[in-house]
């Protein structure tokens, strides 16, 4: 049950998206622009650098705080489970931003979310992260490429963690914990298997950061 109540209210805070409110706020609906998803680099494309800055931190930020709520309220008589509990909140979080029910489960990719349950987790990989992403978008301008990049980190950074026992968890519960995780970057190869069928056709599209979006005020 806690596991459960874990991945629900991630879920409750993955439903606030921001691409798509922000989108609403000036006056558009971001699903009919770009690429039609309700994420950051669609953001960015149709809408500009600081919408993609804001949307990018919203969702970084409400993945920290589902977290940091389940910390609150349920790790205190679980302590054994607290980063099992993080990766179901994590988990929970991003299903609800790739699959909001009020949208037609049509939501984003889970990049930012991801990046919000990494930060939560471990500071060395927020780092590890941060220095992939940026970097493979600064090389290729792919950003597909740099978040999937960032979720095969996760993934090892995570195995690390469970080896050496900074996960705090053990038998069964680190098994799941790795279950949990591989189902959380499994997410993110699933939404992205169109970018990688295009990355490996050679037609991905390159994103420049500074370049003027096509709705920027």
């Amino acid at each position: 049950m806690v596991r459960l109540i874990a991945l629900l209210i991630g879920y409750a805070f993955g439903l606030i998206q921001m691409s798509y409110f922000y989108g609403k706020h000036e006056g558009i609906d971001i699903r009919t622009k770009g690429s039609g998803n309700a994420g950051t680099t669609n953001a960015l494309r149709t809408m500009g650098l600081k919408a993609g800055a804001i949307v990018m931190a919203g969702d970084i930020v409400k993945c920290i705080l589902a977290v940091a709520l389940v910390r609150l309220i349920l790790v205190p008589s679980h302590r054994d489970m607290d980063f099992l509990l993080r990766a179901y909140a994590g988990l929970g979080c991003i299903l609800g931003h790739n699959y909001p029910f009020y949208m037609g489960f049509r939501g984003g990719k889970g990049v930012a979310c991801t990046a919000g349950y990494i930060n939560s987790i471990s500071l060395i990989m927020t780092i590890i992260g941060n220095v992939l992403f940026f970097s493979t978008i600064a090389i290729t301008h792919y950003v597909s490429l740099g978040s999937l990049f960032v979720g095969a980190m996760l993934m090892i950074g995570s195995v690390v963690m469970g080896v050496t026992g900074k996960a705090g968890l053990a038998g069964p519960a680190l098994t799941e914990f790795y279950i949990v995780t591989a189902v959380i970057v499994g997410q993110m190869f699933f939404r992205h298997r169109g970018n990688i069928l295009r990355l490996v056709k050679g037609e991905e599209r390159k994103t420049y950061i500074f370049k003027k979006g096509e709705h920027k005020r």
